[in-house]
């Protein structure tokens, strides 16, 4: 066949674009068998025909969006509409069909939604290290303020003599389909010590990912553990790039690149390097609030598990699409439930004691050696 290959037809294909002889939907559902980016970008080299067929239908966002729900083991997609006759199986167009609606779908409510972003903490589960555990425990970084009952509420690491030691703080984040936009971070000042030192990192990096086997965890995490390392039950799927910290008491924003899509996840907060020294001579990294800010789809989108091994089915409620991308109002400013449920009712005011406020004040007229132990 002097190399060629030739259909039935007898019709020499040599020289055509399959692409150009097949529908659209068809030719998208071949494309979506590319499971790499580098992938795409060779099929983009092919013709320009390719490369305008590859960023018309979007399929590198879709590639990504695989990507980030690859890890909930996608097994099947339904679209709650639902067809007339359930009791025919859908043909393969009508599936390829389908299937393509609900990931244009899912793709506009990740990339337009403008539903108001909200925290997504469900529980804190793990700290590298701890100081206290009875008074700067984890939990504390849930906490929207430095002060509770007149006492510091924040997480503190073990100290370390050297600066480039790094913490992981890691969070349970809330069920359901979730799309991360902004991780915000409040480093802790100390106003009884000297100069009022701020502990925070050197810099930041975050990974959002799920467990290994499927199982969700909770605050019994050290149990599983064992004599692995914690990253031993995590696959992190997603890793964003390393922000600068500022030595500064406030609420630090750091917008990831590009939303991501997750369900069932988990965040890894990686603090890295330290700056503050005690006067024991050890340098501590301290943490008074955590905030993870994304936006919940699943009004519209939902991640059934139908299968022990972990398989999942994503669901579509197509008449529900519209609440996940208008604007619902604003937030109204509460507190975690993990603190409503050891009985705190309601956050308190940022309230300075008598000692801290003159420090506050006065602390540029102290005397170099002036200190006072926390």
């Amino acid at each position: 066949m002097d190399g060629h290959k030739r259909f039935n037809t007898g019709f020499d294909y040599t020289g055509f674009d399959f692409l150009q002889l097949i529908d659209e939907e068809l030719s998208i559902y071949i494309m979506s068998f590319l499971d790499d980016q580098a992938d795409l970008v060779r099929a983009g080299a092919v013709s320009r025909y390719w490369r305008q067929f590859v960023t018309a239908n979007g399929l590198a966002k879709r590639l990504r969006l695989k990507k980030m729900l690859q890890y909930s083991k996608v097994a099947a997609i339904s679209d709650a509409s639902g067809r007339k006759n359930k009791l025919v199986e859908p043909k393969e167009r009508e599936i390829i069909e389908r299937n393509q609606k609900v990931y244009s779908s899912l793709m506009e409510a990740v990339t337009k939604s403008k539903v108001t972003p909200r925290d997504c903490i469900d529980l804190a589960i793990s700290a590298s290290s701890t100081n206290d555990y009875s008074n700067r425990s984890r939990e504390n970084t849930l906490y929207p303020t430095d002060r509770y009952n007149r006492e510091n509420c924040y997480w503190a690491s073990k100290g370390q003599r050297s600066r480039d030691g790094h913490e992981t703080l890691i969070y349970k984040l809330k069920p359901g389909i979730l799309v991360i936009t902004e991780i915000d971070i409040q480093p802790f000042q100390d106003f009884s010590k000297r100069g009022s030192p701020i502990f925070s990192a050197k810099s930041v990096r975050f990974r959002i990912g799920h467990t290994k086997n499927g199982v969700e965890v909770d605050e019994g995490i050290s149990r599983l553990t064992g004599n692995y390392p914690i990253d031993h039950w995590f696959a992190w799927t997603y890793t964003s790039p390393e922000f600068p910290m500022i030595q500064e008491n406030s609420l630090q924003p750091f917008k990831l690149p590009e939303p991501v899509l997750c369900s069932r996840a988990y965040l890894q907060i990686e603090l890295m390097g330290r700056v503050q020294q005690n006067p024991n001579g050890l340098y501590y990294i301290c943490v008074c609030y955590v905030r993870v800010m994304g936006r919940s789809l699943s009004r519209a989108f939902e991640i059934e598990m139908v299968e022990p091994n972990g398989n999942t089915v994503l669901k579509y409620y197509p008449d529900k699409l519209n609440s996940v991308m208008e604007n619902d109002g604003p937030v109204v400013k509460g507190i975690h439930p993990y603190w409503l449920s050891v009985g705190v009712l309601s956050p308190p005011s940022r309230e300075l004691g008598p000692t801290e406020s003159f420090i506050k004040g006065f602390s540029k007229y102290l005397p170099g050696n002036f200190y006072l132990s926390s």
